[in-house]
Parts: C-alpha cells; structure tokens; sequence
C-alpha cells in the first residue's frame, strides 16, 4: 500500500533541481568563502548570488538577508536580539518592558517569549477571533508606553490562518516599535514582500518550501539594531558568525526560484487539491469541523477536526493506513495539551480534542487525494464505531 504524504507544513521533499544545484555546489564551491583566495572567492559568488536572488523575491536588500540554520534560529535571533537593548534600558523603578504576541504562536516564539519572562519582560497576547484573525480594535488598547517589541506568526502553521499584518505594522511605526514576522509557513506558499510589510524583521526556513533542512534566514530591515545572539567570527556582518553552508544556502535559493516561476500555476493546484480533500472528509466523514477562516488561509492546509474522535487515536490509525499528517506543530509533538491556538479561537473541546492537520503539496495527486479519502473515510468510521 503505498503512503500519501498530506505533511508539507511539517518538512517538503527537495525538489530534484535543488539536489543537483547542491551537489553541484558541494563539488565545484568546496572552498570557504572568506578565505581569500580562488577557491574561496567562487564559494563566495555563489553565496552572494543566492543572497541576491533570495532578497528579490522577497522585496528586501541584498544586505538585509541574514543566513542562519533555520526558521527557529531566525526567530530566535530576531527576538533575543531586539530585546537585548530594551532588557539594557530598564530599572526597578520603571515599568518592566512588554512583548506583544499573537495566542497560539509557533513554540519557536511562544517558548522565547517565556524565557525572556524570567529576564524581566512581560507578555501581552494579542486576542483572535474564531476564525483565527487578530480583531483591529484591540490595538489601540496596547500598553504602547511599555510596549518594546511586538511579534506576529504571518501564516499559522497549525490552521494555515494568514493575518493582515497593515493595522499592526502602522501602530508599531507610529510608536517606534519593532516588528517581527514569523513567516516560516507563508514564504514559498504565498507572496512575501518584505518592505511593504513594513516589519523590521522577518524569518523564514528553506525546508517548508521543497530546500534543504539546515538552512533559513532573516530579513533585518536596514537600520535596525540587532545585538549579537552567537559570538564568533565576521559572518554575515558580524550578526551571525560562523562559516556560511554555501551549498544549502544555494539549495534554499534554487527551491524560491522555482516557486517564483511557477506561483500562480502552484498556487491554484495546490489550492484545487486542498478542496478537493476538505470536500471529500465533509462528504464522507460528517459531522467534521474546519478550523480557522476560510478566506484567509494557506492554500495548502486544511485543519479539521472529527468531533467525537481523539487526535491522537487518529493519528496512529491514519499512519497504519498509510497516511501521513499531524496534530497541529512538528515542534510542539508529544504534547498531550490540546492546541493553543484552538483554543484561543474558543474551539469547544471536541473539536480541540479531535483536530488533525493536512497540509498538501504540489507533488499530491487527484488520484492520491481520492485514495486518502478513501482511506480517511474508513479510519474515521472505525473509530466511531468502536
């Protein structure tokens, strides 16, 4: 029986062009690009070849690309670093500084923003409605005096919701706050402009989008003061040391390049397979519930729960039969707490207790679509009737 992956918001296979643009570079960019000889000036123009193509797909400055391991890097670099100087700047008798977070943020922000607690910062969590969107007329209600930083998950890995970050952004440059985007889910599924999103920074990781794991970056907008997170040598400008992975950081160019070219035609098969599932499991496995807004979403992800079911049964029983999908977050696996942002969307507990997330690709079938259908269909019943 064959397996059907519906897991892209966890990991995406590379595609074949990014292997052989690796494998490539592995051979013929071996060198160390700040050594300054040959071999080291060819790694070098591959390096910032890719940091070129990288920032003109996302609307921002070759210099404002910041190469790091991965979206959580990324995120954790944009928020240690951007409250280091606020932690710097506070005293007993002033108030303690204030992060704003969207409910159910990633645990790459959630967990950073809870140890920055025990550093004296406090936490302001920005409400959503149930459809998963942050409601415009809370924010003028923010602590702004207090207020050093105000983070925000672009497109939740969870419910694939997308937020009109414009309301946010115009409050945060109206008080001289920084902006940080969580883009990890959105950049490689939708267009992604760094500069008219108006955030002073901005993360992302290359494996959401058929690239290589290891690899992601941060968009740091030109003038934003960033204290160092690690400390080593000069790379990428002294804001991230440590030797550069030319080859991976040619792979993750190589994997935005090919959705640039094909963002429209991508973009509207996904989306056509992602209905074409959410059709079938409300045909055939009724009563189901669809979580978060359906206007506002990732073309690719489909949350929904089986009221009456345990996700965690159904999880087990739909990777018997072949399938492959998720609770909610890869990062947050093993926890048996239903998902935060279910719940900050008022989710009654069957449908927190019994969500699972699809999350399609462009490698997915209307074939295999029909198959896990079929398959979903009869794990479903099962479990019902048991």
């Amino acid at each position: 029986m064959p397996r059907i992956y519906l897991d892209n918001n966890a990991t995406t296979r590379p595609f074949p062009e990014v292997i052989e643009a690796m494998a490539r570079c592995f051979r013929d960019c071996y060198g160390n690009p700040g050594s300054r000889h040959a071999e080291g000036r060819i790694a070098r123009q591959a390096l910032e070849e890719s940091r070129e193509s990288i920032a003109g797909i996302l609307g921002a400055h070759p210099h404002e690309v910041v190469f790091t391991s991965g979206g959580t890097e990324a995120t954790n670099l944009a928020l240690f670093g951007l409250t280091r100087s606020g932690l710097a700047g506070s005293h007993q008798d002033r108030p303690a500084p204030v992060i704003a977070l969207t409910a159910g943020e990633h645990p790459a922000t959630a967990e950073s923003c809870r140890h920055l607690t025990g550093q004296g910062w406090k936490l302001h969590t920005l409400a959503v409605d149930t459809g998963g969107r942050l409601a415009a007329d809370q924010y003028d209600a923010l602590p702004w005096d207090e207020l050093k930083l105000v983070t925000l998950i672009l497109a939740h890995n969870e419910t694939g919701v997308i937020q009109d970050v414009q309301p946010l952004a115009e409050q945060c440059r109206a008080h001289n706050v920084p902006l940080h985007l969580d883009a990890v889910q959105a950049v490689g599924k939708i267009p992604v402009d760094f500069h008219n999103l108006h955030a002073s920074t901005l993360s992302l990781g290359a494996h959401k989008f058929h690239g290589p794991r290891g690899i992601g970056a941060l968009l740091l907008r030109d003038g934003v003061e960033l204290a160092p997170f690690l400390f080593g040598g000069h790379q990428e400008s002294g804001r991230r040391p440590g030797t550069e992975p030319v080859a991976l950081i040619v792979g993750m160019a190589r994997a935005l390049e090919i959705w640039a070219a094909e963002r429209e035609t991508r973009t509207a098969t996904i989306t056509a397979i992602r209905d074409r599932l959410e059709q079938g499991l409300r045909e055939t496995c009724a009563p189901v519930v669809v979580n978060g807004s359906p206007a506002h979403r990732l073309p690719n992800t489909l949350s929904i729960s089986f009221p009456g079911l345990e996700g965690e049964a159904l999880l087990i029983a739909l990777d018997l039969e072949g399938i492959d999908c998720s609770l909610g977050s890869t990062c947050a696996s093993g926890s048996a707490e239903p998902a935060p942002v279910l719940v900050a969307m008022g989710c009654p507990p069957e449908v927190c207790a019994s969500a699972v997330r699809f999350s399609v690709g462009i490698e997915n079938t209307d074939a295999e679509i029909d198959e896990a259908i079929r398959r979903i269909k009869a794990v479903v019943g099962r479990l019902r009737r048991a």
